[in-house]
């Protein structure tokens, strides 16, 4: 259920914002997302850590510390490739939101101090 809030999440936010079309491909056997001047967004479950998922992001990209910084309390990371979502979140508008924004917009901001932010 939540990655499929997630996934609806990615869908809206690319509308939202115009961005065009959502490529929805498997990669690394895991549902990844893209739309034109973007960067790949990554969804997965996994057994080992079976109370969260994880939204990946392209680990030599400025997301992950951009992320760091603004919601430095929101959220917990794995390193510099992605966010850890409780099963029990709520998954709503609000950061989650924004860092995804962020990072399908993430190549006309990458120059940008704190990607815009």
């Amino acid at each position: 259920m939540q990655l499929e809030n997630v996934r609806r999440l990615i869908f809206a936010v690319a509308n939202d914002n115009g961005l065009g079309r959502v490529e929805e491909t498997l990669k690394w056997g895991e549902a990844s997302y893209l739309v034109k001047g973007g960067s790949t967004l990554r969804i997965d479950w996994k057994p080992k850590d079976p109370s969260v998922i994880k939204v990946y992001f392209h680990c030599q990209t400025r997301l992950i510390g951009t992320f760091k910084e603004i919601y430095q309390d929101e959220f917990e990371y794995e390193g510099n490739r992605a966010i850890v979502i409780p099963l029990s979140a709520s998954i709503e508008d609000g950061p989650l939101s924004h860092c995804l924004q962020l990072a399908l917009k993430y190549h006309s901001l990458k120059h940008l101090p704190l990607l815009g932010a």
